[in-house]
């Protein structure tokens, strides 16, 4: 990877970043000083003697509980010959120099996404590999230093102990989604104070101009986003974005005095120029980029753990939150990019469509799993015109969604719907699942039609709520790459609001 930069700043921003200091600190073949500690650690983490350790073997070994995604016979093959034939020639003179010079090449891209995220990183490997790679150059250096206090961004102190997060947060998604929980309930009135500090992070949270040089880094346009958690994180996503237009939209719509004065429609410009700019050639959404390369690529995928980590694909999630974001924003601004913001809008409906699967539901790529992505996908069709009465696949998504219902009323989905790429019913409702499952039943007109199925619902999340008020902490709900879970802390809460809220503001429609 050291030598070809180029070719892999068109791979998946956290493959890159990662493997990059990974390389370094290969390439450089560094070895820290031992220490009690280090020698402590090496008692614990191996299951044999340290010096007993054949590395060669090693190479291929992985915990049966890690193993997801085999290696291929050709994938050991590549990786066979480079590790006994190509490595060789890089350590001897003249390919050392070749390799100097990539390694002094590889720290200025480190030094880069240090400085645009102001050493805090794009996740915590990428923290930790960044920080031991300044401080292997040089452990007195500035770079160093300012990566110190950064790392308390990523500890979390829970009830069993500190751990690390998956990233420095998710502020500016949960609050855009608290925003939208609230403005659904009619109770702005009552909480004005709360939705006006939320206003103001999501306003100040806006990413102002792009990064210094940042086509020659690879990095997408920054200019008018949204990060998933704050300003210094630095990395623009395309949903965060859309997510986060929506809720400024719906808070313009509502009195200054009660939740603060709207975003400025320059910067509402911005943010749409920078959603139109992720934009894949198909009308399509990635997260962190657009996607740059082809598919046949994964084949360079070293991880057995993790699957679908070279390309930066499109998601229906990502794709209907920019749909939804882009008709609203066409409401109240219908001439600006109008025949481009037309043509996503008719591509990302049909990619949705394109993509449901025969049972009539959507895999959900960032949360758990079917639930979800049934509800974003449901919300972007509708938003575009589709109805029950109007579109099959619309009409396919309520009798998925009804079968899962469970005896209770709601819903409980597995982790392993994602591992699985298949319906796990959990066989216990879940707040979050149940959530899912009203809002997507909600969008598509089943109040209209037959609300009793969101009454069981709406009665099994009241009686789960619990003396406190907010609902109880269940299994994680996040997912990555179809491997890895992980919590997000106010899904628990923020989606059952939401849920109740539309709930109650159609049947108050109907009634009046």
């Amino acid at each position: 990877m050291s030598l070809h930069l180029q070719s892999t700043g068109r791979f998946w921003c956290y493959t890159r970043l990662v493997y990059m200091s990974m390389a370094y600190l290969y390439g450089i073949k560094f070895v820290g000083p031992l220490s009690p500690t280090i020698l402590a650690l090496r008692e614990d983490l191996y299951s044999v003697p340290y010096m007993n350790i054949d590395w060669d073997k090693a190479r291929d070994s992985c915990a049966k509980e890690d193993l997801h995604y085999p290696r291929s016979q050709a994938q050991n093959l590549i990786f066979g010959c480079l590790n006994k034939f190509v490595e060789p020639i890089l350590n001897c003179w003249p390919a050392n120099k070749l390799r100097e010079r990539a390694l002094s090449n590889l720290m200025k891209h480190i030094h880069y996404e240090d400085e645009t995220t102001k050493y805090v990183g794009i996740c915590p490997i990428t923290k930790a590999l960044n920080m031991i790679c300044c401080w292997v150059e040089n452990p007195n250096s500035d770079a160093f230093k300012q990566h110190l206090p950064r790392f308390y961004d990523y500890l979390w102190l829970a009830e069993d102990g500190m751990k690390a997060q998956v990233y420095d947060g998710c502020h500016s998604w949960e609050i855009a989604f608290i925003i939208q929980a609230y403005c659904s309930t009619n109770l702005i009135g009552e909480f004005g104070p709360t939705i006006k500090k939320a206003h103001e992070f999501m306003k100040n949270s806006q990413v102002l101009s792009n990064h210094p040089n940042y086509e020659r880094y690879y990095r997408h346009r920054s200019k008018g986003s949204w990060t998933l958690s704050s300003v210094d994180n630095g990395w623009s996503v395309s949903d965060c974005t859309a997510e986060a237009v929506k809720a400024l939209l719906l808070l313009s719509k509502i009195s200054p005095d009660l939740v603060g004065d709207p975003i400025k429609q320059e910067r509402l410009y911005d943010a749409i120029d920078c959603i139109l700019s992720f934009m894949n050639k198909d009308g399509t959404f990635s997260t962190y980029e657009s996607k740059r390369t082809f598919s046949w690529l994964e084949v360079l995928n070293p991880s057995e753990s993790f699957r679908n980590i070279v390309v930066d694909y499109p998601s229906v999630e990502c794709t209907s939150s920019v749909l939804d974001a882009l008709i609203i924003f066409q409401e109240v601004h219908p001439l600006y990019r109008r025949n481009e913001i037309e043509k996503c809008i008719r591509d990302a409906a049909k990619f949705i469509e394109n993509n449901q699967k025969n049972d009539g539901s959507w895999y959900g790529t960032w949360a758990i799993c079917f639930t979800y992505g049934t509800m974003f996908a449901v919300r972007g069709l509708v938003a575009a015109g589709r109805t029950y009465d109007n579109s099959y696949p619309i009409r396919k998504a309520c009798t998925f969604l009804l079968s899962k219902q469970q005896s209770t009323g709601g819903w409980g989905e597995s982790y392993l719907s994602s591992h699985n790429e298949d319906y796990v019913d959990s066989h216990k409702p879940n707040v979050v699942n149940t959530s899912f499952a009203m809002l997507a039943l909600i969008y598509a007109g089943q109040v209209e039609r037959d609300p009793v199925p969101l009454f069981q619902a709406a009665r099994q999340l009241i009686n789960m709520q619990l003396e406190t008020g907010e609902f109880p902490q269940q299994e994680h709900v996040g997912c990555f790459n179809s491997s890895f879970y992980f919590n997000y802390a106010n899904y628990r809460n923020l989606y059952p609001i939401m849920a109740l809220g539309e709930l109650h503001r159609r049947l108050l429609a109907i009634k009046h």
